[in-house]
């Protein structure tokens, strides 16, 4: 999926690349030949001057033409040889009566646009005036059609791209759920079986204890399959409290850790911390969490839990004393199949992740980390 996804784009990118580069040479070729005609439409348009100015009979009629087709769209300014302005064709009225400076910006942009045509005064002979001239509107057009078409181009392949990418979530986001569901199930007849064997087992005397500590453990696989028959579901979002929940969770992991890690909550604002969660789905994240925390101190250290009471959100710090982790692994932690460990399939944050913000809209993310000396993880939930 991920190969053809690249194939995609790089087969978009070279189309995009193709296109481009073609519209730009031939635009360019386009642009050349019109600035030609122009050039040439304005030594007609400034000869048709001169023949009617010179009362040249035979021609006038022709030059009348010349001057009423040629360079309409063709901004022009005539200047005398020591750069005083004479007259302007094809400017803006407007804006020359608004701005005493227009015409002289213009003269200046002309002046590096192309080089004066020399034309000879129509009234002294013995001097030359310089027309300075800039690009029509069509010329213009055909410059920043490229752009234009540049543009159209990269939002286009942004929108497939996106629409690909969108779809290749959409699938993995049905397989995920397909294959939590498809476990739940698979889960589900083993455990009713197991159910009955523990409670044969307490039946039987002398093994009390076990049979207690089996049925702890069966509980505990019903949860990991409640929790996996909820993925892909609209989990049902209720008030709890979320410093109780966290208690419970740091309670559970304790029994499950050595003497050498400590455990600390803390919390800031009223014993009574509500939000919007479902229960299961925030004990597993939590668990990850603490899980995480616990692999990365190999055994001992600290962990703390805090959570912050605010006015609009609940925030939970999440902090160990382990090996903490590298800059460049921070924006991976939550990808699918990231682990730094010898087993596991690297899918417990990419997990919390999703259950955090796509069912309760909230967030998680490191908050900080340092190799050597741990890593705090945030959850941020919203009242």
């Amino acid at each position: 999926m991920f190969s053809q996804f690249l194939n995609w784009r790089s087969l978009l990118a070279l189309v995009a690349i193709a296109i481009v580069t073609g519209t730009i040479f031939y635009s360019n070729f386009l642009a050349r030949k019109i600035a030609t005609e122009e050039k040439t439409n304005i030594e007609q348009w400034l000869h048709a001057v001169t023949e009617i100015n010179n009362n040249s009979t035979s021609s006038t009629n022709l030059a009348s033409k010349i001057l009423s087709e040629n360079s309409r769209d063709i901004p022009m300014i005539t200047v005398t040889e020591n750069d005083s302005i004479l007259d302007h064709y094809n400017l803006d009225s407007v804006q020359i009566k608004k701005d005493r400076h227009y015409l002289e910006r213009k003269l200046k942009e002309f002046k590096k646009t192309y080089p004066p045509i020399v034309w000879k005064n129509p009234y002294d002979s013995t001097q030359n005036n310089l027309v300075y001239y800039g690009e029509s509107v069509l010329l213009k057009q055909i410059r920043y059609f490229p752009i234009i078409q540049l543009f159209i181009v990269a939002l286009f392949i942004i929108i497939t791209l996106i629409t690909i990418s969108t779809r290749n979530k959409s699938t993995q986001n049905q397989v995920w759920a397909g294959m939590a569901k498809e476990t739940a199930h698979q889960l589900g007849t083993p455990l009713s079986s197991l159910q009955g064997w523990v409670e044969m087992l307490k039946e039987s005397p002398g093994n009390e204890r076990i049979a207690a500590e089996m049925s702890k453990d069966v509980e505990r696989l019903i949860l990991v399959s409640d929790r996996f028959g909820k993925i892909g579901s609209t989990p049902q979002l209720e008030e709890s409290n979320i410093l109780r929940q966290v208690e419970q969770m740091i309670t559970y992991m304790k029994r499950r850790s050595t003497d050498k890690v400590s455990f600390t909550l803390t919390h800031s604002g009223d014993d009574d911390v509500i939000a919007m969660i479902n229960p299961p789905l925030f004990d597993w994240v939590v668990e990850n969490l603490l899980k995480n925390a616990l692999d990365a101190m190999d055994g001992q250290g600290h962990i703390k839990v805090h959570v912050q009471n605010e006015n609009v959100r609940v925030l939970i710090d999440v902090s160990d004393t382990g090996k903490g982790i590298s800059k460049k692994h921070i924006a991976s932690v939550f990808k699918p199949g990231f682990t730094t460990k010898k087993r596991g399939w690297g899918l417990g944050l990419s997990l919390s992740k999703r259950i955090i913000e796509q069912y309760h809209k909230g967030e998680i993310f490191v908050k900080s980390s340092e190799p050597g000396k741990g890593t705090t993880f945030r959850i941020i939930l919203r009242k």
